[in-house]
């Protein structure tokens, strides 16, 4: 994996990257070969970008150079708002130029703002509670594709801000498929906008963290075996997320 300058950023709206100040870090490009992105994830980016910038928000983004330069990452961060895969995703594209394609409950499909944005970003829906294996194979061809899979491995937003409890999918998903997980720790959406709120609240201040990338091994054998390998595995990738968010959020995995 292709180690990544690090150091904290933010985003500004810039389109062109600046030559470096002296001492700097250098602007990141695109690697050649990497798909370019939808014209409509492009524009809905600017359009989050935007957004934010609207709001006052203040964005930090930490852990750039954890990054891995490789198609077909899945992206596993906690979830606190609604806010989080449109954050995610454009921090993924301005420093990847890779674009993340989201698992989000079927039921988002049908809402009349958030379904358009959902499909124009690539998203696909999983009926909740249930074993969906067509969202399992959507989430295998994406990886498959070369694009980045982002999953809550909660399933849900935290309406508490703790972390919740892990679903064995990610995983499973990601032992089956041998994909690079890359855990992300938001800290700070749910006072953007909180759980059952209509409108965002400006002002806030945001940190997305990017820990370093990894690969879970299968190490069970049996279902007794596998199922403690699912879980070990769940238990794992939580506990490498509550370690990138603030500790008020960490509930039992601090």
């Amino acid at each position: 994996m292709a180690a990544r300058p690090s150091g904290r950023a933010s985003w500004a709206s810039t389109a062109t990257p600046e030559p470096p100040e002296p001492g700097g870090t250098a602007p990141r490009r695109v690697a050649p070969g990497r798909p370019t992105l939808p014209a409509a994830v492009r524009l809905g980016n600017l359009g989050v970008r935007l957004g934010l910038a609207l709001l006052a928000d203040r964005i930090a983004i930490e852990g750039g150079e954890h990054l891995p330069d490789e198609p077909g990452v899945i992206v596993a961060s906690n979830h606190l708002s609604i806010l989080d895969p449109p954050l995610i995703t454009v921090a993924v594209a301005r420093l990847t130029g890779r674009q993340v394609r989201y698992m989000a409950k079927a039921e988002a499909f049908s809402m009349p703002v958030v379904g358009p944005i959902l499909r124009a970003y690539g998203g696909f829906g999983v009926r909740r509670g249930q074993a969906d294996r067509e969202a399992y194979r959507a989430a295998q061809d994406v990886l498959a594709s070369g694009a980045w899979l982002g999953l809550a491995p909660e399933g849900t937003r935290s309406r508490s801000g703790h972390l919740g409890e892990p679903k064995a999918g990610v995983a499973l998903l990601a032992i089956r498929s041998g994909a690079t997980v890359l855990p992300v720790g938001i800290s700070g959406s749910d006072r953007a906008w909180p759980v059952g709120a209509r409108l965002p609240r400006p002002g806030s201040q945001i940190t997305v963290r990017f820990g370093p990338p990894y690969r879970p091994a299968d190490e069970g054998s049996g279902d007794a075996g596998r199922r403690e390998t699912l879980e070990a595995g769940s238990e794992a990738l939580m506990r490498r997320i509550a370690a990138l968010v603030e500790p008020r959020y960490r509930g039992r995995f601090g």
